[in-house]
């Protein structure tokens, strides 16, 4: 301890010496070398062999901390000491985090006394609200609408409670990144419901979590109406769902529809459950008497994603598990039964009509089944276009001066964050299986974020990739100069104007002669920091291109592109072959690099 004092302190002489030297670094122009920033400048100099200048956007995310602050998180992070100053770290340093409020905190007109109508509410905690509550209805209407981060703990709501029905309407509705916790939710309720009508509608990246919820009900029906529909990439879990409930109805309709990257994971759903009777589940592990599961449009539309359904209806009796039109997605995504109706009895019914799009049925032991109109992988529907959004794909021809194109929406719509410090980043653990480590530092509720960003970074290279998931810009670096080598630069579009309306291509021209090359490309994953997902693929054509007004022919955007040329890995199914009418290998696809994304490359 007298150690790292001593070390604070000569770094604060240090760090007055250096004002004394060079004043504040802003008139002067000089950047303290103690600075996270200023220890990037140097590793950058040493590391990249050419004198282009350095791009701001990409120093603009270094880690803001100053000399004295980053000695002392250096500190903390040196001794594992970070999780009991997290609020300190995740201001400091410019995280991404989420803070459960204290539910003392709550308003005392809406602790439960009463019916309460929640409109026009936002961000607070819950925890043991309406416990024991006999009837009256709580409505959550318009709650958290249009926030950037809503952050929401229902913990053991309405648990105990008797005929009290909640209604989530419209809820955290095009909210940006909304962290739900519904664990413990509605236990041991009797009678009653919960609706969830159009909740978190237009979120961009949903992170829900369902565990133990409505655990030991009693006739305690739920209702799930366009459930996360049109949402992008995060997560829904349903852990012990309905577990050892009775009677416990779920209406799951239009249950993810025009998701982009969801995923959903149904574990140990309904497990012991006893005569439900759902529209879209009752997950019937080991359910007795008559259970009736309907999957009816589940995932209409929707883009990628997972869905795992492991031991489902194993060792079910007299039940009847229906799947119709599930799956009619356009991007094939990943979607497992695993030992699917293994050891049901004979009366046990499951069937499968119209489900899309080659998923995998791992030791589907249930003799009997009906894959009535069931579509493999190599079909597709010449109107799954729609629901590629405009101008995200394009071919090479496209990039041509005077064209008129449909630009995407390529603002990045995740939280401004900054990368960490190499030397704090190399004293956190990053792997699934330190998971329960990164809950405890960045807490509880971030633990579904923590596990998508891990596991996407922990998922094997596709055929000719080279990945590496980068948390500082020291990381990014090494990865772009281990590719390409050293004499590099980096490139992404100037700005997000031109977004979802109609461009004008302007001047074109081709990195390095517009020959095929080798990049290094760079996007962003939500996490804490900044996290990016770096992978570099084979024959690849990079281009940067004048984006003009239709109308007046101005400037309004420089746009950078990669045209991959090699596309014979790629899945049948993939949006970019439904939205340009080809298949895997017979075109290349191009598309633009988006806000906050970048490529690196040689230098021209």
């Amino acid at each position: 301890m007298k150690t790292s004092l001593f070390f604070l302190y000569l770094l604060s002489l240090s760090y007055f010496s250096v004002v004394l030297v060079f004043g504040t670094g802003r008139s002067e122009g000089k950047e303290n070398p103690f600075t996270a920033k200023a220890s990037l400048i140097r590793y950058w100099n040493n590391h990249i062999s050419n004198n282009l200048p350095k791009p701001p956007f990409l120093i603009s995310k270094a880690s803001p901390l100053n000399a004295i602050d980053l000695a002392k998180l250096t500190q903390l992070a040196n001794h594992n000491s970070l999780s009991s100053h997290i609020e300190s770290f995740c201001s400091l340093a410019n995280l991404f985090c989420s803070f459960q409020e204290d539910s003392s905190k709550l308003d005392a007109v809406v602790k439960g006394k009463g019916d309460a109508n929640f409109a026009v509410y936002s961000s607070k905690n819950f925890k043991g609200y309406g416990s024991l509550r006999r009837g009256g209805i709580d409505s959550f209407k318009n709650y958290s609408d249009g926030l950037n981060t809503p952050n929401e703990s229902f913990k053991k709501y309405s648990r105990g409670s008797n005929a009290h029905s909640e209604d989530f309407t419209s809820y955290a509705k095009d909210a940006n990144v909304a962290i739900d916790n519904f664990t413990n939710y509605g236990s041991s309720t009797t009678g009653g419901s919960g609706g969830f009508n159009n909740y978190q509608e237009r979120v961009n990246v949903p992170n829900l979590r369902f565990t133990s919820y409505d655990s030991d009900g009693n006739k305690h029906k739920l209702s799930f109406s366009s459930y996360s529909s049109e949402t992008n990439s995060g997560s829904e879990a349903f852990t012990n769902y309905g577990k050892k409930g009775k009677a416990v109805p779920a209406e799951f309709t239009s249950y993810s529809s025009n998701a982009n990257t969801i995923g959903s994971s149904f574990a140990g759903y309904g497990v012991l459950g006893n005569s439900a009777n759902d529209s879209f589940k009752a997950y019937g592990d080991s359910a007795s008497n008559l259970g009736i599961d309907s999957f009816t449009s589940y995932r209409d539309s929707a883009n990628v994603g997972a869905d795992s359904f492991q031991s489902y209806a194993r060792d079910a009796n007299s039940g009847k598990v229906n799947f119709v039109n599930y799956g009619k997605t356009f991007n094939v995504g990943n979607s497992t039964f695993k030992e699917y109706g293994k050891g049901s009895t004979g009366s046990t019914t499951i069937g499968f009509k119209m489900y899309d799009l080659a998923r995998s049925f791992l030791d589907y032991a249930k003799k009997g089944v009906t894959f009535a109109g069931y579509t493999n992988s190599s079909s597709k529907e010449t109107s799954v276009n729609r629901w590629v959004e405009p101008g995200k794909f394009f071919r090479e021809s496209v990039l041509k001066q005077g064209n008129v194109m449909v630009m995407p929406d390529i603002r990045d719509k995740m939280p401004r964050r900054s990368f960490l410090p190499r030397g704090i980043l190399s004293k956190l653990p990053f792997s699934t299986s330190h998971l329960s480590e990164l809950r405890n530092i960045f807490g509880a509720s971030m633990e579904g974020m923590l596990e998508n960003a891990l596991t996407e970074c922990e998922r094997p290279a596709s055929r000719g990739e080279t990945k590496r998931c980068v948390g500082s810009v020291e990381d990014m670096i090494d990865f772009a100069t281990s590719v390409l080598g050293h004499s590099v630069t980096v490139r992404t579009t100037e700005n997000v104007k031109g977004s979802k309306q109609e461009i004008m291509i302007g001047e074109v021209k081709g990195i390095n002669g517009g020959e095929v090359t080798k990049s290094v490309s760079c996007h962003q994953s939500l996490y804490p920091y900044l996290l990016y997902y770096c992978h570099s693929v084979p024959k690849v054509r990079v281009y940067e291109a004048e984006i003009l007004d239709v109308t007046s022919k101005s400037k309004i955007n420089h746009g950078v592109a990669i045209c991959h040329l090699d596309t014979s890995a790629w899945s049948p199914t993939h949006g970019a072959f439904l939205a340009l009418r080809s298949s895997p290998g017979q075109i290349e696809v191009c598309h633009w690099i988006f806000e906050n994304d970048m490529t690196w490359t040689i230098v021209d």
